[in-house]
């Protein structure tokens, strides 16, 4: 009896030390430690004491190689994180004064890169962001056109010519050459478009454009061309457009006076910071040769 007895009584003991989870498993450690930005050494021991009584890491052969290993890692992605900080501090200094001497040349009257586009063929716009020449002046907004050309005092309205079509505009006098016969730069809403005789010594002409989100940089194809880089929109103007349309237009200026001093435009601004932030986020991967296209 005594035998059967201490047979159960081990087949018992058995039976319980496998249903007992704890006897198979070990529950994970929890550390906790304040760190002390002045004392990281002594956040460091605690860090090394408890994974000594956890683990038998350190007692392994490459346990110091591998804790030097993590050290120098460490310390790359901090040199690493602090040259991408100068380097963008860098270039942004570096773009703060070039907009800042851009800004005293066009006071002066001195601004290089202005001079070698118009010997290159392209003019500063007159104050309306048009082009004044020999034979008629014309000004633009986002909108319209507005053409002013000169004609003898006492002029009638019935001896003036004006056939205003969708990509073509021809104005002139009666009996005489035609003082504008030409492509126009782009198309217009020919409804949209009126002229008159202003004080009997001038035919003022209305084109809507039918585009109305780029700038005209000439009237008529064939004709000078203004730089369009330095149009300057009135304020005023800017505020009547709804809040979409004025985005954009605020988006191309900025566009235009960021390639005109060589900085990248807000689209490649956009593509620099996803790129900085993915980057961040992945700090396993290597983006030495990463190029933004």
């Amino acid at each position: 009896m005594a035998i059967i007895s201490d047979f159960h009584e081990e087949e018992k003991n058995e039976s319980e030390a496998k249903a007992s989870p704890s006897s198979s498993f070990s529950q994970p450690s929890t550390f906790s430690g304040k760190f002390d930005p002045s004392n990281p050494i002594d956040f460091l021991e605690k860090v090394f004491d408890f994974v000594a009584q956890e683990s038998e890491f350190l007692g392994t052969e490459t346990a110091e190689k591998e804790i030097a290993s993590v050290v120098r890692a460490a310390q790359e992605k901090k040199k690493k994180k602090k040259r991408d900080e100068k380097r963008d501090e860098e270039r942004w200094l570096k773009a703060e004064k070039r907009l800042k001497e851009e800004k005293v040349e066009a006071k002066r009257g001195k601004d290089e890169k202005r001079e070698d586009k118009e010997e290159s063929g392209l003019r500063a716009p007159n104050k309306g962001n048009g082009l004044d020449l020999e034979k008629y002046s014309w000004t633009q907004t986002l909108q319209e056109i507005n053409v002013n050309v000169p004609v003898p005092n006492g002029t009638k309205s019935r001896f003036v010519i004006c056939d205003i079509k969708k990509n073509h505009l021809k104005v002139g006098l009666k009996g005489q050459p035609p003082i504008i016969d030409g492509e126009l730069f782009n198309a217009v809403k020919p409804d949209d478009c009126y002229w008159s005789i202003e004080d009997q010594s001038s035919i003022s002409i209305l084109l809507t454009k039918h585009d109305q989100m780029n700038w005209w940089k000439c009237l008529v194809k064939g004709d000078p061309e203004i730089d369009t880089q330095k149009v300057e929109p009135e304020n005023s103007k800017l505020s009547d457009l709804d809040p979409e349309t004025r985005q954009t237009v605020e988006k191309m200026m900025f566009d235009q006076r960021q390639k005109s001093m060589g900085l990248p435009t807000s689209e490649e601004l956009q593509k620099q910071e996803l790129l900085k932030k993915f980057m961040s986020e992945h700090p396993e991967m290597d983006f030495s040769r990463a190029k933004i296209s």
